[in-house]
């Protein structure tokens, strides 16, 4: 046997003993075993009875997240910036990503949608191929307004953005919801119908897709990806009561939302 056989067989043998390994590096989530919170209402909340146990009850079991959890029931976007506050205070920087789920509630309320900025014409200094001089642009700043739906996630963002400047932050949008009918006092119909500010959810849905461009964060549209259609009655068994909470998923329909969830992270790092 000459040299060059016996290079070969060696290199073989040590591309054999490294197969065994590949598949765990194959399979292994970026998200696994990190520090995640979860920001919303009460699809999140755990404290709400539509469900047993969350979809990031499930990302818990299947991926080792350690889940803190902040969402409270009918909370809106407005509510964002004092859940992160509480969130920074009881854990500090010890959080690996934060994931906001929210929205719909501002649909039922109907938020105005509003806009992302404000835009004025002023003075700039500029120059391309000749000295640089003052010129008259448009100039747009983020319009912060607690009142409009755009407005509440720019001060969300912000927020948490400058709270946590170095963390993932993915924004999930609102999923499509049937009608919700508790009681007299809260009696929500489904999303065929537009709201007491003539929109639809979609429109909500669409404003926190463009969040992804204005604010620099990785958003998954749930609505779309989770395949879950509540008004669809062959689908009403993925909620609470196919007669009165097509709103609020049940445990198939959290762990329906978890998967999906689980296989849109892969795409995303974690931590940085």
């Amino acid at each position: 046997m000459n040299n060059y056989s016996k290079k070969t067989i060696v290199m073989l043998l040590c591309l054999l003993l490294a197969i065994p390994a590949l598949p765990q590096m194959l399979v292994s989530h970026p998200w696994q075993g990190k520090r995640v919170a979860y920001l919303g209402d009460s699809i999140t909340d755990p404290r709400n009875k539509g469900s047993k146990k969350k979809y990031w009850g499930f990302l818990q079991d299947w991926l080792q997240i350690t889940p803190y959890v902040y969402g409270v029931s009918g909370r809106q976007w407005n509510d964002i910036p004092r859940q992160v506050k509480q969130c920074y205070e009881e854990h500090g920087d010890e959080v690996d990503a934060i994931i906001i789920f929210i929205g719909t509630n501002d649909y039922n309320a109907a938020v105005p949608l509003g806009v992302w900025y404000d835009e004025c014409e002023d003075s700039v200094m500029a120059g391309i191929h000749e000295p640089k001089h003052m010129v008259k642009r448009q100039h747009r700043t983020p319009q912060y307004n607690d009142k409009t739906y755009r407005g509440r996630i720019n001060i969300a963002l912000k927020q948490v953005k400058e709270t946590y400047p170095h963390k993932q932050v993915v924004v999930l949008t609102p999923i499509h919801r049937g009608g919700f009918y508790a009681n007299d006092r809260n009696w929500q119909p489904s999303e065929d119908w537009q709201n007491g500010c003539g929109e639809y959810v979609t429109a909500y849905i669409e404003a926190s897709k463009e969040a992804a461009a204005v604010w620099a964060v990785p958003v998954i549209d749930w609505s779309a990806v989770s395949g879950l259609m509540p008004i669809l009655d062959v689908q009403s068994d993925y909620f609470k009561s196919a007669d009165n909470d097509r709103l609020h998923p049940n445990d198939e329909g959290h762990t329906r939302l978890a998967r999906t969830l689980m296989y849109q992270l892969l795409t995303l790092p974690c931590t940085f």
